[in-house]
């Protein structure tokens, strides 16, 4: 018989998709000094005010339809969505005047109802949607690339998504972050259409997916379902790129800075620290940029230490 009250041993419910426990608490006991740093000098974190996360990424992005403006070059984006903030960077090509005529824009992934017909572009909580909604059409209808380079998944194209990315002239960046589980974009880590062993997984392309329960339940709380825990009004499925059209980008932002409305409580903390410096594996989609050319910047309340707050309640 345990005479130590203190000791409760439990494993980690079936549901939860990554369940090695020694890995879980070193990830847990990383110090916010400590999560820049990383073993692959190509993979680099970056720390920043909460305020910067949203201004880096418009600067990016601005500044690659900048220069594909001035060069004439190409420009191939795979882009993450619901994002209002794509507006700023409207806002700044129609004040610069940037001719957008060589944007080729892509979404990573969309919603699907349970036999894997994909949301139309018209539906108004779809991300293909809101792609067009918060960026294409906040652009000077002047400035804007022609609409078909524009693209979202469809149920006639998601077999050669990822051929129509590498016939653009394959992604010159990905913009991506983390969802509860650790999955980029709907890649989730225990969907049964993504089971394999690492090499295999990662030649994976667009397909359809079937949603986290966890996803299903962190998507309830996004604005445009009304932020109040509707886990009926999130979808089953989803169209998404695969591990294969991530890696064969060119290069890859990743972001982490997401809150509950502003708050200190993030259940983004935990799972950066473990796509970050946990094991590369299926279980955790996102660890796969470990090993590639990746710029992370993480907010500085996802960067806190994780440590009780017994005040907190609920």
């Amino acid at each position: 018989m345990n005479n130590d009250n203190n000791l409760f041993e439990f494993n980690p419910s079936e549901w939860v998709p990554y369940k090695d426990k020694t890995e879980i608490e070193r990830v847990l006991s990383i110090k916010r000094e400590d999560i820049e740093s990383h073993s692959n000098p190509g993979f680099k974190i970056n720390v920043v005010s909460d305020s910067d996360v949203s201004h880096i990424f418009i600067a990016d992005m601005f500044k690659r339809i900048k220069h594909s403006a001035d060069t004439g070059e190409k420009l191939v984006m795979i882009l993450p969505n619901p994002f209002p903030d794509y507006r700023f960077v409207a806002r700044l090509i129609n004040a610069c005047n940037i001719d957008c005529r060589n944007v080729y824009a892509f979404a990573m992934d969309e919603y699907a109802d349970e036999n894997g017909n994909i949301a139309p572009e018209n539906w108004q909580f779809g991300f293909t949607n809101a792609m067009l909604k918060y960026f294409y059409y906040e652009i000077d209808e002047k400035l804007r690339p022609p609409r078909n380079q524009i693209t979202g998944f469809t149920n006639s194209n998601l077999n050669h998504y990822g051929k129509m990315i590498e016939d653009a002239g394959g992604a010159d960046i990905c913009y991506s972050g983390p969802g509860w589980t650790g999955h980029l974009a709907f890649i989730e880590p225990d969907a049964p259409e993504f089971m394999a062993d690492l090499d295999e997984w990662k030649k994976m392309s667009a397909r359809i997916c079937t949603l986290s329960p966890f996803t299903i339940a962190q998507n309830s709380l996004h604005g445009s379902f009304g932020k109040s825990g509707n886990l009926a009004a999130v979808p089953p499925k989803s169209a998404t790129i695969g591990p294969a059209e991530v890696i064969n980008a060119k290069h890859r932002l990743d972001f982490h800075a997401i809150t509950v409305h502003g708050t200190t409580t993030s259940w983004q903390r935990f799972i950066s620290r473990l796509v970050l410096h946990g094991p590369v594996t299926p279980l955790v989609p996102e660890s796969i940029l470990q090993t590639l050319r990746t710029d992370v910047y993480v907010s500085e309340t996802i960067a806190q230490n994780i440590e009780p707050d017994w005040n907190k309640g609920y």
